[in-house]
This record gives structure tokens, C-alpha cells and sequence, in this order.
């Protein structure tokens, strides 16, 4: 499945969500800054709230693999993927570059943060949080979310994606209470491969529509 832009994914996924949860007590939380392009059509047709949980990935030195991520609170999450040995593995040959790494981000992170409109815990506490982003190769977004919300007592935690690898979407059934999902790929292409439109808006416009978001409910 091919969609022109991340609103008309975003459009397909409100009109299966709008029936369930339209002025329900729900946050669209999204995992990306393209998840925000999905994210607000979802919120838009919810009457919700929309906010932005900032990630950023740590790759293992030259094999382009994700060992883990940092999420805005500063915890640094592993890979879910990886076995225990694994994880002691890279610790042991990366550690000094993998702390290195968890210091840069959470640098940038801090930086992100400055511009303000993203998600605090009391706005998550007691509604259900429908998360979303443009699409997940790999499971490590999964698991720093679910790591961020796991001290926020939540009523449900719903996945909206557009697009998912067959690892992502196994995770996200154990994650998750809740799944809409419109495609499934056996070989992720990468989430650009499955839009026409790829132009993603600056962060300083990302943060502009999530505040507006209320002015946009329709």
C-alpha cells in the first residue's frame, strides 16, 4: 500500500479511529516529526490533543543497526531485538562511544525541547494514548515510547501507523491494546519508499501545528 502523503494516511487512520474514540479522553502522541503530519489529521477528526514524544535513535558504529534510543526524560532504552549477550557485546566493545553518543542526543533532545508544545506526563495520565508516527522499520521506537510511558498510569495505549515491518507489528501486539494498521511488508523498504510526498516540515513547523491543533478540529 502506497499512500500520496502523510495526511492522507493520516486521514485514512482517523476515519477508522473517529468512530471509537472522537471526544473520548485521548492524546495522539507522535513518534516523529513526520508522525506529527499523521498524527494531526488523527487528532483533528478526535477533538484530541496532539503532541510530540522526542526520540532519537543510537546506531552501532558502521553496520547502520539501531542499539537503542533516548527519549526526551534522558533514559536510554536498548533494542528490544537484541539478546542479553548481545547487549553485552556492544556495551563492552562500544561503551565508551555509546555513552559518548547518549550525551550528544540528549544534548540535541534538550535543544528541541527549548521550542516548547511537547508532551509532559500529566497530559498523558489518565487517557488513552493513541500513538503514532509515518511508519516503523525496526522495534527500537517502540520500546523507548513504551519505556517513556511505563510510570504514567494510562487508560489504553493505541498504535495508529500507516505502514509496518512484520517485527513491528509483532512487538506492537505485545505492546499496545490496541492496533490500526494499514499495511504490513514482509521487506521495509524504508518509510520514504511508501510516500509520494516526502517533504517533512521544518521542527520549528512541527511544533507551529501541534499548538494549532485545536483551531483545526473539525
Amino acid at each position: 500500500m502506497y499512500f500520496e502523503s502523510r495526511s492522507q494516511a493520516g486521514e485514512l487512520l482517523a476515519r477508522e479511529l473517529a468512530p471509537l474514540y472522537r471526544y473520548e479522553n485521548c492524546v495522539v502522541l507522535a513518534l516523529s516529526d513526520g508522525g506529527v503530519l499523521v498524527g494531526s489529521e488523527i487528532a483533528a477528526a478526535l477533538h484530541a490533543m496532539l503532541t510530540l514524544l522526542v526520540i532519537e535513535d543510537i546506531e552501532i558504529p558502521g553496520e547502520n543497526i539501531k542499539f537503542g534510543g533516548v527519549s526526551q526524560d534522558g533514559n536510554f532504552t536498548y533494542n528490544s531485538s537484541f539478546s542479553s549477550g548481545e547487549v553485552e557485546e556492544y556495551v563492552s566493545e562500544f561503551h565508551g562511544y555509546l555513552e559518548d553518543q547518549k550525551r550528544e542526543v540528549f544534548q540535541k533532545i534538550n535543544r528541541l525541547l527549548g521550542d516548547g508544545g511537547l508532551v509532559d506526563h500529566e497530559m498523558l495520565r489518565d487517557q488513552t494514548v493513541i500513538l503514532v508516527t509515518d511508519g516503523i522499520d525496526d522495534t527500537t521506537i517502540i520500546d523507548v515510547a513504551v519505556d517513556f510511558l511505563k510510570p504514567i498510569r494510562i487508560e489504553k495505549l493505541v498504535a495508529a501507523v500507516p505502514v509496518v515491518s512484520v517485527p513491528a507489528v509483532d512487538k506492537l501486539h505485545l505492546a499496545a491494546d490496541e492496533l490500526h494498521i494499514l499495511d504490513v511488508k514482509q521487506n521495509f523498504m524504508g518509510t520514504q519508499h511508501y510516500y509520494e510526498d516526502n517533504e517533512l516540515p521544518s521542527h520549528e513547523e512541527v511544533i507551529a501545528r501541534i499548538n494549532q491543533i485545536i483551531l483545526n478540529w473539525r
